[in-house]
């Protein structure tokens, strides 16, 4: 169909006459004739090139706009490769499946015994206080630097300069913050 289409294309200004093939079949009375008519021909005007060049370059943009196949993920992008073949089967070794057993019944034993350590238990309550002190400690930060600024929960916006700076001086000391 998209051969069909481009066919019927007008040619295309860019290929000059100069180009053509300079190959002539052999003479005969009909080629003569076409030959004639086609040497009769007057050359293009340049109004005439510009409406062709404009007609072609809209119908080629259209034939690939409306007949361009879908694009696919690749040319192999259904065939999973060669890690979807499964590989031969190994020798299994007695000594080797004992060892890797004993070593995963190990590391199962080990890690129960560190989940019921005190250690892990004093370490996960530090970090949860920690966590809700560092919490605090930007609140008062974020609260403070609000108040300097005059914006946000902890704003003096309607309160006298030694009001404001009496509140800026209670909120420091409070989050301990030394200017």
């Amino acid at each position: 169909m998209m051969g069909c289409l481009l066919w019927a294309l007008p040619p295309s200004p860019l290929i000059s006459p100069g180009t053509q093939s300079t190959h002539k079949p052999p003479r005969h009375k009909q080629n003569n004739i076409v030959a004639a008519n086609w040497s009769s021909r007057s050359p293009p005007q340049p109004a005439q090139k510009n409406q062709i060049s404009r007609k072609s370059v809209v119908s080629a943009a259209i034939a690939v706009l409306l007949f361009t196949p879908p694009v696919n993920a690749g040319l192999l992008s259904g065939f999973g490769g060669i890690e979807s073949i499964p590989g031969p089967d190994l020798p299994q070794i007695d000594f080797l499946n004992r060892l890797n057993e004993e070593n995963q019944k190990r590391y199962a034993d080990d890690d129960a015994r560190f989940k019921e350590s005190p250690l892990l238990k004093q370490l996960l309550e530090k970090s949860k206080l920690n966590k809700e002190k560092n919490r605090r400690a930007i609140q008062d930060k974020y609260c403070i630097r609000g108040a300097e600024w005059g914006i946000g929960d902890c704003s003096t916006a309607g309160m006298s300069p030694e009001d404001r700076e009496n509140f800026i001086s209670a909120l420091k000391q409070k989050a301990g913050v030394v200017d």
